[in-house]
């Protein structure tokens, strides 16, 4: 139970929510357990709850007729996903697996919403992270139909190491596989990236992990969506 409150409390959809509200959310919901590669829900299926991960990642994606993956969103411990959805009242309009062993902690979306309706400061919470969602969604469609794949690229290091709060180290949080088809490339593509901007001293490939060795060049190609300024006070929020 500890670690499930624990879970609530540090969800940016609850954060500040007072003590009583959290113990209502707690009492509606389940914990549930996927599988790797299990399906949690399938485009078109009714949106009835949605899900916050306490252990394991989980990817959001669609498939085209062809049968060709495009990962829209990855997800790992602490944070929601269907919940968009779920509050329009609607089907799912993509698919959710599984990409290692998985453990949730499952809200109804009838009782939540019923709650939802007794405390406006949730209400507001929800809002917000909302909007956070939108703006992200909406970057992620500028880049896939303007930028070039490296563009694509130098833009993902960047906003990874805006949300890993480091300067010149990052960890990839996916297998190249899952970026490729998150960036709308294949992997043998973003593997010639990555050499290349090795080669031009841009970065340096180790395994997972990527050491930024010219700041300046990441983000000219990726277009200057990140000032020195942003990335610096990303860090400063962070050790406050």
């Amino acid at each position: 139970m500890n670690n499930t409150r624990q879970l609530l409390e540090a969800c940016f959809l609850f954060r500040g929510l007072p003590e009583k509200a959290l113990e209502n959310i707690h009492a509606i919901g389940t914990i549930n357990r996927f599988r790797q590669k299990q399906n949690i829900f399938m485009e078109g299926e009714p949106a009835d709850g949605f899900h916050i991960i306490m252990s394991g990642r989980v990817k959001i994606f669609k498939l085209s007729s062809e049968g060709r993956e495009q990962i829209l969103h990855l997800f790992g411990p602490g944070e929601p996903f269907g919940e968009a959805a779920v509050f329009a009242g609607d089907v799912f309009p993509a698919n959710a697996m599984a990409t290692e062993d998985t453990e949730t902690f499952y809200i109804p979306r009838k009782r939540f919403v019923f709650l939802l309706e007794q405390d406006p400061s949730l209400a507001m919470n929800l809002l917000a992270i909302f909007s956070k969602r939108l703006m992200r969604f909406a970057r992620m469609i500028g880049d896939l139909s303007l930028k070039e794949v490296p563009g694509r690229v130098a833009t993902y290091l960047l906003i990874l190491m805006n949300r890993q709060q480091t300067q010149q180290l990052v960890t990839l949080d996916m297998t190249k596989t899952q970026l490729a088809s998150l960036l709308g490339t294949i992997p043998e593509t973003l593997s010639r990236i990555f050499a290349r901007m090795q080669k031009n001293n841009i970065i340096k490939v180790r395994g997972r992990q990527i050491e930024i060795l010219d700041m300046a060049a990441l983000q000219k190609l990726s277009g200057n969506i990140f000032q020195d300024s942003e990335l610096q006070s990303g860090h400063s929020r962070r050790r406050a």
